[in-house]
């Protein structure tokens, strides 16, 4: 069967007509898979379930909401779209522009995105503006154009956004078998996700789609926190770029989410998501972006903590956790390349390569 991007697999539950022109790449559908490993190196009471949107076509979840925000934008007559970015929101709005042959225009904070996703929104032909301030200035600029220009906007500010990005979800329910996690783990940078998750979650819930809700958790980088600490970060700071924002879009639903489920939001430093980010890849052989790492640095600190010594399962003998990996680890090689061992340089002979390893002798023998 070919594969349905978001908006067809869930029409029903989406703002659009049998009219409505689709704009997609496909996105969605993708794999959530049991990290055994993990799961043992943390807690003995929890099972860790990754939820990889790293595999979607831009390599993050942005693509979830920006085929709903391209779609609508269209329908609606533009004929150019706007965004402020860190790095996966240009590139999935440069993508799903090129695709429907629309102009995009984004806005960076100068020098602080990371080169993989600045050379996607690059190739797909978007215009790319280097702002001298932050992101949040840069969403304050956009803001202001969207309003009085023929542009729209494709932020997360765009409820479309959440539209699209709230099938995650309803995925995840549906890989289940109508059982949603004990608890729902992701990064919080803009806010938008723990936004459209929880607004999935709960639509299934009100349609008897799924019979329980899980407890939303978000993680915020130490040095931009501000959902934790309760005020406006003005220079954040954090090697997590997708999460390096301190004045979230979507700070009062993320809030409302955390509270209506009985979750919390939390706060790691980098040190602490360097962690994360390494074990992921070592444990489970998944690469994933730093920001996706705050999940696993996160659930860490939860276990040392003693939060899930009280917790019981919906179902089962041990409390699932979702985990949502936001982007590839493509996004940011370089932060890879640092955190991992480097590269030996030995002769070209059997001994030499076999003392690399670490080996003695051929196996074997």
């Amino acid at each position: 069967m070919l594969h349905q991007g978001v908006i067809e697999r869930y029409r029903r539950y989406l703002p659009v007509t049998g009219k409505t022109c689709v704009i997609t790449l496909n996105e969605g559908s993708t794999p959530l898979v049991r990290a055994y490993n993990l799961s043992a190196a943390i807690h003995p009471r929890i099972d860790v379930y990754l939820k990889y949107e790293g595999l979607n076509p831009t390599g993050s979840f942005k693509d979830r909401g920006m085929t709903m925000a391209i779609t609508k934008a269209v329908e609606d007559g533009f004929k150019a779209v706007i965004c402020a970015s860190t790095g996966n929101t240009s590139a999935s709005a440069a993508a799903y522009a090129a695709r429907a042959k629309i102009r995009c225009a984004v806005l960076i904070p100068e020098g602080k995105i990371a080169l993989g996703k600045l050379s996607q929104a690059m190739i797909h032909g978007a215009r790319v503006i280097q702002v001298k301030g932050n992101f949040d200035d840069a969403l304050n600029l956009v803001r202001t154009i969207a309003e009085t220009n023929p542009i729209a906007l494709v932020n997360s500010v765009n409820p479309f956004r959440i539209e699209g990005q709230k099938t995650g979800a309803f995925e995840i329910v549906d890989d289940f078998e109508g059982v949603a996690p004990d608890c729902h783990v992701l990064p919080v940078g803009n806010a938008g996700n723990i936004t459209a998750y929880w607004k999935g979650y709960k639509e299934y819930y009100s349609v008897g789609k799924v019979k329980n809700l899980p407890r939303m958790i978000g993680f915020q980088a130490a040095g931009a926190a501000p959902i934790v600490l309760g005020h406006v970060v003005e220079n954040p700071q954090t090697y997590a770029t997708a999460i390096r924002i301190g004045n979230p879009a979507s700070w009062k639903t993320a809030v409302e989410a955390r509270d209506e489920s009985g979750g919390l939001i939390g706060m790691v430093t980098d040190h602490e998501i360097g962690i994360g980010y390494k074990m992921l890849a070592a444990t489970e052989g998944i690469f994933a972006e730093p920001a996706s790492a705050a999940t696993v640095a996160g659930l860490l600190k939860l276990a040392e903590n003693g939060y899930f010594d009280a917790l019981e399962p919906v179902a089962g003998d041990k409390i699932r956790i979702v985990c949502i990996l936001t982007g590839h680890g493509l996004k940011d090689p370089d932060s890879a390349i640092k955190a991992a061992e480097q590269p030996i340089t030995v002769e070209a002979e059997e001994d030499a390569v076999l003392d690399a390893i670490g080996i003695g002798e051929p196996v074997g023998v």
